[in-house]
């Protein structure tokens, strides 16, 4: 993105925005609630056009024709009336594949997300972490260059978004996504990320733009006292936004 701008009736929701995520990087940004967070991939996913400046894609301008971007809402969004496994082919049967072949493309990944033994089972009959990773397989497996992940853990319990933050640290260690995460939790920010954009109040520019180094995996262990820092040092970024703790 270069110096996008956004207006919705009279409220200025982006100013001047510029970001990049470079192929099999995990990129997060934090920022004040109302603050446009949502509207980038509004724009990227094409539901929303900006009103200035530009949307590249390999130096080239993005395409709309939605073969780019996978995106995870801050819900599961599961349909309650259909199976697990026809929760999870759902974007590769809107993409035209028949499901015979959706389902055969789906099942072998059902053991490595977690799921083997529930394809037949509907949502209501699986966990809340259970649920977000069926969410999640729906996305990956439509094979997009980005997938685009919108508060994925945010309605989690404590305890679960920590399982399940830890997992997806593993699964995007083994498969390089090419990752852009919504997030307000600093912590999870710096847990799973490879760079970190701050976004200011709305109308929301970049205000901060810091590169994690610490070595991974980071979950599961103490973080180093650098990673800390950091994360002290975010969590004040973010205060001089909102004066209140996000």
């Amino acid at each position: 993105m270069r110096n996008v701008g956004v207006t919705l009736g009279e409220t200025a929701v982006l100013d001047d925005v510029s970001l990049h995520v470079g192929q099999g990087e995990f990129v997060s940004i934090l920022g004040p609630s109302g603050a446009g967070k949502s509207t980038l991939f509004r724009l990227l996913t094409g539901a929303l056009a900006p009103d200035r400046g530009e949307i590249l894609r390999d130096c080239a301008p993005l395409k709309r024709d939605g073969q780019t971007f996978a995106f995870m809402p801050q819900r599961d969004a599961l349909m309650p009336w259909r199976r697990i496994i026809d929760n999870v082919i759902l974007g590769l049967e809107v993409q035209g594949v028949p499901r015979a072949e959706a389902r055969a493309r789906a099942l072998p990944l059902f053991a490595e997300f977690g799921l083997e033994g529930f394809e037949q089972r509907y949502p209501a009959e699986l966990s809340g972490g259970m649920r977000q990773r069926a969410a999640l397989l729906r996305t990956v497996i439509q094979a997009r260059p980005i997938q685009l992940l919108d508060e994925p853990f945010g309605a989690l319990d404590a305890l679960t978004r920590a399982q399940m933050q830890r997992w997806l640290e593993d699964r995007w260690r083994a498969a390089r996504w090419t990752t852009l995460l919504v997030t307000h939790d600093v912590r999870e920010a710096v847990a799973l990320s490879d760079r970190i954009y701050v976004l200011s109040r709305r109308p929301a520019r970049v205000i901060s733009e810091v590169v994690v180094r610490a070595p991974r995996p980071r979950l599961g262990a103490p973080l180093p006292d650098d990673a800390r820092a950091l994360e002290e040092d975010l969590l004040n970024t973010l205060l001089s936004q909102t004066g209140e703790r996000p």
